[in-house]
């Protein structure tokens, strides 16, 4: 599970980026902070997987926390979450090798496709070499390539259906059947969709031989176990 750090002054929006997070099995918020000194400290101190962070706050601003994040080697992933969008800030927040940059106000809908994309950065990078399929999902995750093209008749309003349905999946991952049951959709319909995902590497599939019969095959996000 990928721990997240929250920086954000305003404490209805730090909420909302709480709970959102949360909202995704994959994630867990072990620390908020309303001001960016005293989160300089803290992560000094602590690892953190992905940190949540605005602009504009008191004592340290959000763009001279990564700064002074970066100066000390502290490799956090950033996803910026902020009113902050001229040019300029987000050109230099870029830079600095922020994940995602959401500007407010936001949807939960956008919030989870920044999520998504920090647990594909994650997956792409998580071994000795990186794939070329694995960097074209990581910066063109809606383009199909010609090893995965996209199979007919495959609606993304369905896909859609099953990720969430995913994303709330326990750690060991769900049967098709399962799955079928909770989106509505044939066992048929769910296998050739997961046959799918597994195949562009966004869900991973593990066999349950725990069942007393015949091997159980469960899907999860990479993230869950």
């Amino acid at each position: 599970m990928y721990q997240v750090v929250i920086v954000e002054d305003d404490p209805m929006v730090s909420l909302l980026d709480k709970t959102f997070t949360e909202k995704d099995p994959r994630f867990t918020v072990i620390q908020t902070f309303s001001e960016g000194r005293s989160a300089l400290e803290w992560l000094s101190c602590h690892p953190a997987d992905l940190l949540i962070l605005d602009v504009y706050m008191p004592l340290l601003t959000g763009m001279e926390l990564l700064h002074e994040l970066r100066a000390r080697e502290i490799e956090s992933d950033v996803i910026m979450v902020t009113a902050a969008n001229d040019a300029k800030t987000v050109d230099a927040l870029l830079k600095l090798g922020v994940v995602d940059y959401l500007v407010k106000p936001f949807t939960w809908e956008r919030f989870q496709q920044a999520l998504d994309t920090f647990c594909r950065h994650r997956q792409a990078v998580a071994g000795e070499a990186v794939s070329q399929d694995a960097l074209d999902q990581l910066f063109a995750p809606s383009a199909s390539s010609p090893e995965h093209p996209v199979p007919k008749g495959v609606q993304e309003s369905t896909l859609e259906r099953i990720r969430t349905c995913l994303r709330t999946a326990p750690p060991q991952g769900l049967p098709s059947e399962s799955i079928s049951r909770q989106t509505g959709l044939s066992v048929v319909t769910v296998r050739r969709y997961m046959n799918y995902l597994v195949e562009r590497g966004e869900v991973v599939s593990s066999f349950n031989y725990d069942t007393g019969g015949r091997p159980c095959r469960l899907y999860r996000y990479p993230g869950l176990a």
